[in-house]
């Protein structure tokens, strides 16, 4: 018996690196309980797989998000109307965040030839859903907004949804084209009178009806509700096109089709285009005009959140100690990031916005280690989707950008955007695991 446990020992010593002369604890001296440790924390690590540093990222995003919908729902609970506390707030985002860990925990171990198969299915059934929100006995109008449906009480925001489906759907068909695709044209010319001309059928035929035309749906679905969405998958959507390869001469085509579906909106006064009008006329005053003397009463969500941010100093005001939030209309959710700059001030706000940045860079890195062309173009697209998502929320509290309703990914208070969110970190950490364990099948 001795004799093994001499030989268990210089087996240990060998595998950690131990020096034989150095002193060794309880443990090291019970060789016995190694191997029951280890194992333990084996299978912890099978269990959680895909990118260490992202569930990080992912925790930390989880618990800033309790502090900032704790303090910032204050308004909302003592409101005359409101029958909740604070506390009763952040027991239900309490609740969705860990529907969120269980989102993500499941997603993650599902394989991404999955992803594959389901792509088109949850693209197309995202339109409809999308389609269906706009219809006065379906959807569910908010703020002059029809973009819910109500399902089983829960307020549901397909767009979010769509979000998350073009990208799988781009993904999908980009990958099963790579072949071709540097000799494929898919934007058919501007002149549509000209499209029954055989070179016109054969872009239509080929490239289009694949790439070109489901981009121009997705983006027209979502634009009557919630203009600034539709303007993101559309960035987004050319991005994917660019890592997708496709040809120089086609992007720079969607740009022209981009301008001139957006001006005809603007004349047409179609969709929410005067809410899109007040809004970027809003942010030009805010750069132009003098509002030094205008009455606190008047000023915009835009300048509070300024004035939030200002108040916020270096180290903050300090958690609970917001002066601003209960001016302000959505600061839970619209105006996030200038509540926590406020309350927590800029140096941990630099740390925020480094969170944000890194899930894009660890899925750049998630995308150069993958074998495969779809989950590398799915991990990337999921990334950039959270990450621009986030910098434009951003953006807009300091007034680089007109007000959009975009929320801060993974820390607003809300339900469809925790969801959908969540399900993309799932799938990029999904993507991750099977690039560790070299589990990718031929198919993806």
């Amino acid at each position: 018996m001795a004799q093994q446990q001499d030989i268990n020992y210089d087996d240990y010593v060998k595998r950690h690196n131990v020096e034989e002369s150095a002193p060794v604890d309880d443990v090291a001296v019970r060789p016995d309980l190694m191997p029951h440790e280890s194992g333990f924390v084996e299978g912890v690590k099978r269990l959680f797989g895909g990118d260490k540093v992202l569930w990080v990222i992912i925790i930390a995003l989880m618990v800033i998000s309790l502090l900032v919908v704790y303090s910032s729902t204050a308004k909302m609970a003592y409101m005359p109307t409101s029958g909740s506390s604070t506390t009763a707030f952040l027991r239900k985002q309490l609740i969705m965040l860990a529907g969120c860990v269980g989102i993500i925990f499941l997603v993650h171990r599902v394989n991404c030839d999955k992803f594959r198969k389901w792509a088109k299915p949850v693209f197309w059934i995202a339109i409809g859903l999308t389609m269906a929100a706009h219809l006065p006995f379906i959807g569910v109008k908010t703020n002059d907004a029809a973009r819910w449906i109500n399902i089983f009480g829960f307020k549901f925001q397909p767009s979010e949804m769509l979000k998350v489906g073009t990208i799988m759907y781009l993904a999908r068909v980009l990958a099963d084209k790579q072949s071709v695709i540097r000799n494929l044209r898919i934007v058919p010319s501007l002149k549509f009178w000209k499209w029954h001309e055989p070179k016109q059928r054969r872009i239509i035929r080929d490239g289009a009806r694949y790439l070109f035309f489901p981009i121009v749906l997705s983006c027209a679905v979502i634009i009557p509700a919630h203009t600034s969405s539709g303007l993101l998958v559309g960035i987004l959507s050319l991005v994917m096109l660019y890592i997708g390869r496709v040809k120089w001469s086609d992007l720079f085509r969607i740009v022209g089709w981009a301008a001139v579906g957006f001006a005809l909106l603007m004349l047409l006064g179609l969709g929410r285009s005067d809410t899109a009008e007040g809004r970027f006329l809003t942010w030009w005053k805010l750069w132009t005009e003098d509002r030094t003397e205008v009455m606190a009463k008047d000023l915009t969500d835009t300048e509070r959140s300024m004035i939030a941010i200002h108040n916020g100093g270096v180290m903050g005001r300090g958690a609970g100690q917001s002066a601003v939030r209960v001016e302000m209309t959505h600061p839970e959710s619209d105006y996030a990031f200038a509540f926590f700059v406020e309350e927590y001030g800029f140096v941990l706000s630099m740390i925020l916005i480094a969170l944000y940045v890194w899930i894009f860079f660890r899925a750049i890195e998630i995308f150069d280690k993958c074998p495969k062309k779809f989950p590398s173009m799915l991990s990337l697209g999921l990334a950039m989707m959270i990450t621009s998502q986030a910098l434009l929320h951003i953006m807009v509290t300091v007034n680089i950008s007109p007000e959009t309703g975009q929320t801060l990914p993974m820390i607003s208070r809300g339900g469809s955007s925790l969801l959908f969110t969540a399900l993309s970190l799932g799938m990029i950490l999904s993507v991750s695991r099977q690039t560790e364990e070299g589990s990718h099948s031929d198919e993806a």
